[in-house]
């Protein structure tokens, strides 16, 4: 039942936004969502400066950044942050990166590392059509081939591949951060947790949560995903966000849940 649902985790980049920006009706899903007492807790591949601006400016109830590496809480008692490497092990980690980054430029002209990535701690971001031309399907997966090559784990998202080292992923830190709000693992409660998401490498997100959402445009990758969700927007991008959004609150009114504001 969708009125049982109390956490949606979503990716951002083309699931949240179109176009690179997050429209109006996404941006106000997220607010009908906070007063309806959904909470929203974006899961993505941006850097840590970007999460911490977004837990401090929108209405989420955490984000987690960096494909797992991390997750920002803001609280009464300020920003919580939790990372899973020490930063001498970042360190050690970004000098490896270094030198994929140089064999990634040398090997797949057109490539560029991210514009984003000087906000990055843990990995390695490289762009094959936010800010530069699209690279074809064969020029990513060269990209991904030089992280391998290297030892490195590379996930390929709508716009970037990130690579890093480590024992990470968004699945496992978003599990943690749901045994850390709420106390116990989604999987004990699975049908009030719900995930969202437009691509490839939300597949693990989608196997893993009872209750799966997309927007439209990830019918371009349906074909080659094991894992689908279970549920479908009409619309693309924010706008199909907002349509899954606009889903959920409805169940919980035709199910007689009175929004957050008015509960006692």
């Amino acid at each position: 039942m969708l009125a049982g649902i109390g956490m949606l985790l979503t990716d951002i980049d083309d699931t949240l936004t179109t176009d690179g920006r997050v429209t109006r009706d996404a941006y106000d899903a997220l607010w009908q969502a906070r007063a309806a007492g959904l909470r929203i807790v974006p899961v993505t591949g941006r850097p840590a400066g970007w999460c911490d601006a977004i837990a401090r400016q929108w209405p989420v109830d955490g984000v987690i950044g960096e494909n797992g590496a991390l997750y920002y809480r803001l609280t009464p008692h300020g920003m919580t942050r939790v990372y899973t490497q020490d930063a001498a092990t970042r360190t050690a980690n970004r000098l490896r990166l270094d030198v994929i980054r140089d064999a990634v430029l040398r090997e797949v002209p057109g490539c560029a590392v991210a514009a984003d990535q000087s906000f990055r701690m843990f990995d390695l971001a490289i762009d094959f059509c936010e800010d530069v031309p699209r690279l074809s399907r064969e020029d990513v997966a060269r990209i991904v081939a030089v992280f391998t090559r290297h030892g490195a784990t590379a996930k390929v998202s709508s716009i970037h591949v990130n690579g890093w080292f480590g024992a990470f992923d968004k699945l496992t830190m978003a599990r943690r951060f749901v045994e850390d709000l709420d106390g116990v693992p989604p999987d004990q409660r699975a049908a009030a947790y719900a995930f969202c998401g437009d691509s490839p490498n939300d597949e693990p997100m989608f196997a893993a949560f009872a209750h799966t959402f997309a927007v439209a445009n990830v019918s371009h990758f349906l074909d080659d995903m094991q894992h689908r969700p279970a549920w479908l927007a009409d619309a693309a991008g924010g706008a199909g966000f907002a349509e899954v959004v606009a889903a959920l609150l409805g169940a919980r009114v035709a199910a007689g849940q009175p929004p957050e504001s008015d509960r006692t």
